[in-house]
This record gives C-alpha cells, structure tokens and sequence, in this order.
C-alpha cells in the first residue's frame, strides 16, 4: 500500500512542482497523513498552535519524524546534503522542496543565506537541529550554528519565528512503550532501513505524542546559542513530558474533510481537485 500509494503520486508532485501550483503545498501534507494511516501512527497533539510560517525545531529519533510533521503543516525540511542522494527518500525529499545543508562551517553563510530566501517567500521550514538521529529516549545537544536562520529579517522588517517540537513515541496498541520498544520506532546509528521498517510495521499501532511549545524570535532569547538552548530546554521538557504520562495530548484525525484548514485534520482533496482542474 505504502508503494503503490508512493509511486501514484510521484508523478503528480513532479507536475506541481514544475508548474509551480498550489497542489505542490498541499499534495505533501495529504501523502505524509496518507502514511500514517497505512503505518498505524495515531498522532497526539498537544500545546500552542502551529505558526503560520517560521522554523519549526525537532528533536529527532526516526524517519518517522518526517510523516508525523509533513502531515502536521504544510513546510519543507532542511535536511543533510546526503539524503539528497538516498533512492527514492531522496527523490521524495526533493519534490517537497526540501534545503539540502552541508556540515562544513565554510558553507553555513551561505546556506543560510538559501534559507532566509525561502523564509521570505513565505516558506514554513522544518529543522532538526541535534544534526543526526537518536534512540528517542534522550535528546542530543542542539547545534547553534543551525540556529543561524534566526537572523533573518523578512521582507516586513520583522525577524523569522522559532518554534519547538517536542516528538516521542509513548505507546504500542494502548499500553505504555519501555525503552526497549521504543528502539522499534527510532532509527539510528548504522540501521538499516529496510528491516527497520519491516519490523516496525509488524508492532502494531504506535502513539507518538507532539508537543507544541511557543515561538520566540531571536530578539527575545537575546542571541543565536541562547536561542539553541531555549529551545532544547523546552523540547526536552516536552519529550520528558510525554514519556512520563504527564503530558495529556488529544488524538487529532489527520484526514478529516469536515475541518478544513484546521492544524492537521485539513483534508487538501478539495484543493487537488481544484488544481487538477486548473491544470487541465
């Protein structure tokens, strides 16, 4: 199902993207939800809405991460330059318009500089800023260097929002899930993704708890590694949270044609339609 429903819509995308329609907004936020369902995640939601636009931060444990968000807001995910190469994961990467970043200090001027212009476009980007994945039951240092985005100043004079993520996985079929379990849903180290997926698909279905935190701009944390740690301070809270049962999120439909527009339970088959209409 996760293939056939993967390769239907490749071509699609890669119609929106070359002619730039809407459909390529909101065709990637249908797909990751898509998945979810076909992967049994159900998604808990909790804390401030979603910012319009702006950086969200992540911490990251699993390739998971990117369906639960994709199908959270219409954005685009900064990503290391070696996913680009990936089969197929970097095809998909590309046609969600993801920023491809080098770990090399000599670039970060410059991609930031590729960043900030997205951002001016009105782009919403998604970061993971610990550099690499985890085995989910910590969350390693952020980089401060990725928080260079924060002083870009957008066309209307004001400065780029920041907003933290908190993701855990916190149950498998309605029971709490131990460290052990968890390693089923994170990817990391020298995995290999094939047997991973294979064998996280046989576990049932997964909870994973999403904790939304408030935004700053760099103005109000005073400085980019200030910024770094305020954020991983409230993501750690979050994941923390989350792990523990203190967090109480509400399980939120991600495919609900009733509420368009809402923070995931948007259904976009009204605006395909349109755009295959438009298109033709």
């Amino acid at each position: 199902m996760y293939a056939l429903l993967t390769f239907s819509l490749i071509p699609v995308q890669m119609v929106a993207v070359a002619f730039n329609l809407k459909l390529a907004d909101d065709l990637p936020r249908f797909y990751h939800a898509l998945c979810l369902k076909i992967m049994h995640i159900e998604v808990r939601l909790s804390g401030e809405p979603l910012i319009e636009g702006g950086v969200l931060v992540a911490n990251h444990a699993s390739y998971l991460d990117i369906p639960i968000l994709g199908a959270m807001t219409k954005g685009s995910f900064i990503a290391k330059k070696e996913v680009a190469s990936w089969p197929i994961f970097g095809l998909l990467a590309k046609l969600q318009r993801s920023t491809f970043v080098e770990r090399r200090p000599v670039r970060a001027r410059e991609q930031t500089d590729q960043i900030s212009q997205r951002l001016a476009s009105g782009h919403k980007l998604i970061l993971f800023p610990e550099g690499t994945s985890n085995d989910g039951n910590r969350i390693l240092p952020f980089k401060s260097t990725l928080f260079g985005v924060a002083e870009s100043v957008l066309p209307d004079g004001s400065q780029v929002k920041i907003q933290p993520v908190s993701i855990a996985a916190t149950r498998l079929d309605g029971a709490p899930m131990g460290r052990d379990l968890r390693a089923f849903y994170s990817w990391y180290g020298d995995m290999d993704l094939a047997p991973h997926l294979w064998q996280f698909l046989a576990l049932g279905k997964v909870t994973v708890e999403v904790v939304i935190h408030p935004p700053m701009t760099l103005a109000q944390a005073g400085s980019r590694k200030e910024m770094a740690r305020r954020c991983e301070s409230l993501v750690i809270q979050g994941h923390q949270a989350a792990l523990t049962g203190a967090n109480h999120g509400a399980s939120v439909p991600l495919l609900d044609t009733k509420r368009p527009g809402d923070l995931i339970g948007c259904s976009p088959l009204a605006v395909v339609f349109e755009d295959f209409r438009l298109f033709g």
